[in-house]
């Protein structure tokens, strides 16, 4: 059995599961604890639960993946930090996919897909039977192009702004996450973050104070 530890910060949803990727997606375990203020605290102990929940131990894994955004800089780097610490540690290679496709991926018809990017804006892409066709992307909603679309994927607060039927997945799952990867045989490309805009924080040359 190939078993893949599966964790996401990207969006306020803190997930971490086991999934085996032999002869399909089964979850074995899985824990979400939806805290935007907490990811550093409660990764951890999510991985950790997960693997006692089907009695499993780190040496037990094969591979792990890591939904990389898009996301705000400080999730993503939690998730991502950990995700290629625990590779490192574990001779294991660390798969990096796009956290809107462990979410569309779940989807069917022409869906769109929104996470919160704060400032007002959502992060976004379009799926036609779980297959990205547009995005990842960032924006107002009012500025998203909707024609065509049946419904909206996402968290409610997010993907009720758009005046269409709002459907699941709310956030990425173990599972969603390892189904975004195309090839579990080849090696995998180096972690990149999918931040879409600069972060918040500036430095002090970039606010002219250097």
């Amino acid at each position: 059995m190939t078993l893949v530890l599966a964790i996401d910060t990207a969006t306020p949803a803190v997930t971490a599961g086991i999934v085996s990727v032999t002869d399909g997606l089964a979850t074995l375990a899985e824990r979400t604890i939806v805290d935007p203020r907490a990811h550093a605290e409660r990764l951890t102990p999510n991985v950790v639960a997960a693997l006692a929940d089907c009695d499993k131990s780190m040496a037990d894994l094969d591979a792990v993946v890591v939904g990389c955004g898009p996301g705000p800089f400080t999730g993503l780097r939690v998730g991502m930090a950990t995700a290629a610490a625990y590779g490192q540690a574990l001779g294991i290679p660390v798969f990096g996919v796009c956290t809107l496709d462990a979410i569309g991926g779940a989807t069917a018809g022409e869906v769109l897909v929104v996470t919160d990017a704060r400032r007002r804006e959502v992060y976004w892409a379009r799926y036609r039977d779980g297959v990205r066709t547009d995005g990842p992307a960032v924006g107002a909603a009012a500025e998203v192009d909707t024609t065509g679309v049946h419904s909206v994927a996402g968290p409610p607060s997010h993907a009720g702004l758009f005046g269409l039927p709002v459907t699941g997945p709310e956030h990425p799952s173990a599972a969603g996450l390892a189904g975004a990867v195309a090839d579990w045989t080849v090696e995998p490309e180096p972690l990149i973050p999918l931040y879409l805009r600069r972060p918040d924080a500036k430095t002090l040359a970039e606010r002219g104070l250097a």
